[in-house]
Order: C-alpha cells, then sequence, then structure tokens
C-alpha cells in the first residue's frame, strides 16, 4: 500500500537509517550487569545499573520503538491501528507517510518542506544517515519507471538458488509438480532444517511474488515433518523461480483508484483431511495491494 500511495502520487520516497538505534532507548525498570572488563571495580560483587538500552537486551527493540513513537507524535504523527510500523501526518491536502522496520525509516509524502523538517528533526534526535532516493530495502529493490514503479526481489532470489544449488539445474514452467492428496505414510527428512529455512525463504519472496503463494502455502504444511518428496516439491518451486528470478509487482501512475478483488476456493480438497484452500487478491487501480492463500 505504501508504494501504491508512492506511484499513484508522483511523491519522492527516501530512505534514512538510524546510528546506534537500540542506544536511544530509556528503560523503564531495574536493570543491573557486572562491570566491564577494564573499569575499576572498588568493591566485590560490583554491579553497575543502565541508564540506557544495550544492543543485546530482550528490551531493546520495544524501548527503541516506545522512543521513537514518542517523539513523531510530538511531531504530529500518528501510528496506523492495523500496523504499528506506519506513521502517517495529515494537514488538509498535505500528507507525510513513514514506514520504520527497527533502524531502517522509509518516508513518502506529497509535502517537501514537511518531509525536511522531519528529517532534521529526526537528525537532531537520533542522528540518522540520509540514504536518498530509496532503491533497495529488506531484500527488496525498488526500480522507477516512467509509468510507475517495479518492485523485485531479483537479488534474493538469485541468492536463494545458489544457496540451494538450483542455480545449474534446468527452469521450469510449472509451479508445482504432481501433488499427493492422499494420506499415504513416508519417510520424513533426517534433518528438517533445510526444508523449513527453504518454505521459510520462499515465505518472504511471497512479498513481490503472488504467483508462488499457493505453493508456499502448499509447502508449510508439511514443515512438521517433512519427507523426501516435499523436498522435492520445494526444489521444484525454487526452479520454477529461476525461469525469472525478475518477476515482481508492478504499481502504475494512473489516476485511477478503483478497488478490484478476486478469491476462489477449492472446496475439501484434500480426502484425508476435508479442508478446503481458499485465496484472494485485491488491487487498487490495476495496481495489488493485498494478497493471500490459505488452507
Amino acid at each position: 500500500m505504501f508504494n501504491c500511495h508512492y506511484s499513484k502520487k508522483g511523491c519522492p520516497i527516501y530512505q534514512l537509517d538510524v546510528n546506534n538505534a537500540f542506544l536511544h532507548g530509556d528503560l523503564d525498570e531495574d536493570i543491573f550487569i557486572k562491570p566491564l572488563p577494564g573499569l575499576p571495580d572498588p568493591f566485590p560483587d560490583t554491579v553497575c545499573k543502565l541508564r540506557k538500552s544495550l544492543y543485546g537486551l530482550k528490551q531493546a527493540s520495544r524501548q527503541w520503538y516506545a522512543r521513537l513513537s514518542e517523539a513523531l507524535r510530538s511531531l504530529g504523527f500518528q501510528h496506523s491501528k492495523n500496523d504499528y510500523s506506519l506513521f502517517t501526518k495529515q494537514e488538509g491536502q498535505s500528507i507525510v507517510i513513514l514506514a520504520v522496520y527497527v533502524d531502517d525509516i522509509v518516508v513518502t509524502g506529497n509535502n517537501a518542506d514537511e518531509i525536511m523538517v522531519l528529517k532534521g528533526f529526526l537528525d537532531a534526535k537520533f542522528r540518522i544517515k540520509d540514504l536518498g532516493v530509496l532503491c533497495y530495502f529488506l531484500g527488496m529493490e525498488i526500480v522507477q519507471v516512467p509509468n510507475g514503479l517495479v518492485l523485485i526481489q531479483k537479488k534474493f532470489a538469485l541468492d536463494l538458488l545458489r544457496e540451494f544449488q538450483c542455480d545449474n539445474l534446468p527452469s521450469t514452467v510449472c509451479l508445482l509438480g504432481p501433488l499427493s492428496r492422499t494420506s499415504a505414510i513416508e519417510d520424513p527428512l533426517v534433518d528438517a532444517t533445510n526444508y523449513r529455512e527453504l518454505v521459510g525463504k520462499l515465505n518472504y519472496l511471497t512479498n513481490t511474488r503472488p504467483d508462488v503463494a499457493f505453493a508456499v502455502q502448499y509447502l508449510s504444511l508439511f514443515l512438521q515433518a517433512p519427507t523426501k518428496s516435499n523436498m522435492t516439491a520445494a526444489l521444484h518451486t525454487l526452479r520454477y523461480i529461476k525461469h525469472n528470478p525478475s518477476q515482481g509487482l508492478f504499481f502504475n501512475n494512473k489516476p485511477d483508484y478503483s478497488l478490484e478483488a478476486y478469491c476462489d476456493s477449492d472446496w475439501a480438497q484434500y480426502p484425508c483431511t476435508r479442508r478446503s484452500v481458499s485465496g484472494y487478491f485485491v488491487m487498487l487501480g490495476g495496481s495489488p495491494i493485498s494478497w493471500k492463500s490459505k488452507k
């Protein structure tokens, strides 16, 4: 939805990085640590009371978010009720949107002066690095084109192919091989770690690849006790991704805000469980904003 707003309004989108983010958190509880090596220790069993958060503390990320959200609220921002990592500030026709992931911040809006004020405010509070126009974020590549914006995960997909040694295998245009719908018992994998890692990374790839959502949903059913055939199916999906690793999402800049939604269900698809598989896909003005496949 963030990228859809950018492409529709033609707003600039910037990336910021906070220096030593977790060190800005204020602690709400008493936490003590042993004196660090090199500090004088005049008394036995001396401990140090922390005044600020440190990396490695369980409370660190929570306290950093509390400090950041408090600072943004003082500037007039409000967090979304649906996503607490999304903040907005709207005054009349002016709007600024800020998304945060730990210490990485993405900002867009139609008010350049307000964005400059925000950057200066954050730099004075936390010391930030202005990384300029957004082009790479959390493994996603953002490509600006004349008629909109393209969001892909090409590097992530190629790294995934190399990691699981599928980069030299032939590609395929079929998402999954023949699916087993029976309850036949197969020998489980000796070590399920690789399968779980692969499915987890494929799940992250669905952020820009709605076409693999069904396959990932199917493969996720066997995380607890995967078999060799499940691993073969997962590698088959990787070979499908190799067919076009640059495929992703396109957000057009047409002034169209019509909402379209599609859904489908396969009732009682699995004879052994009598469960159904459903899926949906939602577009705003021809740009994808939400999708899911679920059993």
